[in-house]
């Protein structure tokens, strides 16, 4: 009896020692790939206006596809397209996984003062994750936006002007400080459709692609 409780016993302690040996060569494994998918180069831009302050790093970034959507108006002695908002899905790892949604809504930490426009707050860029944290931001120098392609809708430097965890205490978004639109096509808004007065109220939705990078203040500077 004793000789049998003592194989037992030995027996459990080897596989004991298997099974942590297996889940420290697990944890190594997945090590690498959790600090890859966490590791986030900021993209190179060609002008000095769309870098990000210093003491800021990219964490995260969103590849977009949707539309940029315009209204026909009035405008001066004219009529033009206005962009009234974009609508996009931002995906993760080559349109693998979904992560973001974009779009324009009102921001509630600033005091709308816009008597044309029926909200609380000001209209911002909107950037929602799945968490639904969400921020909204406004262009950090409106005559700093970049043209890289005469066919694409401009590259921008965006400054986070609000931003707040989601009703579960998610806070995949709620640190950014700053957001680069790059990497754009398409978007602009079509040469026909809103020529003349006749025109005013005309909707067009332009597909459009970019990548979205957001940054926040790096460890240590907060």
């Amino acid at each position: 009896m004793n000789y049998i409780a003592l194989k037992n016993q030995i027996t459990r302690r080897i596989m004991l020692i298997a099974c942590s040996i297996a889940l420290a060569v697990g944890l190594m494994a997945s090590l690498p790939r959790l600090a890859q998918a966490q590791s986030v180069t900021p993209p190179i831009v060609p002008d000095n206006k769309l870098q990000v302050e210093p003491g800021n790093e990219a964490f995260l970034v969103g590849h977009a596809v949707g539309t940029q959507n315009y209204v026909c108006k009035p405008s001066g002695t004219g009529v033009k397209f206005v962009l009234f908002t974009p609508e996009a899905t931002l995906f993760k790892d080559n349109a693998d996984r979904q992560i973001i949604t974009h779009f324009f809504s009102p921001n509630p930490f600033e005091l709308n003062t816009d008597a044309t426009v029926t909200a609380d707050g000001v209209i911002r860029a909107t950037w929602q994750a799945r968490d639904t944290s969400t921020v909204w931001a406004k262009v950090h120098d409106p005559d700093g936006t970049l043209i890289v392609d005469h066919n694409a809708i401009a590259w921008l430097l965006l400054d986070v002007v609000g931003a707040q965890d989601g009703p579960t205490g998610g806070h995949t978004l709620s640190d950014s400080t700053f957001v680069q639109r790059v990497n754009t096509t398409g978007g602009l808004p079509p040469a026909t459709g809103c020529t003349s007065l006749t025109d005013v109220g005309n909707e067009a939705f332009v597909p459009y692609t970019a990548d979205y990078f957001f940054y926040k203040k790096q460890h240590g500077n907060n």
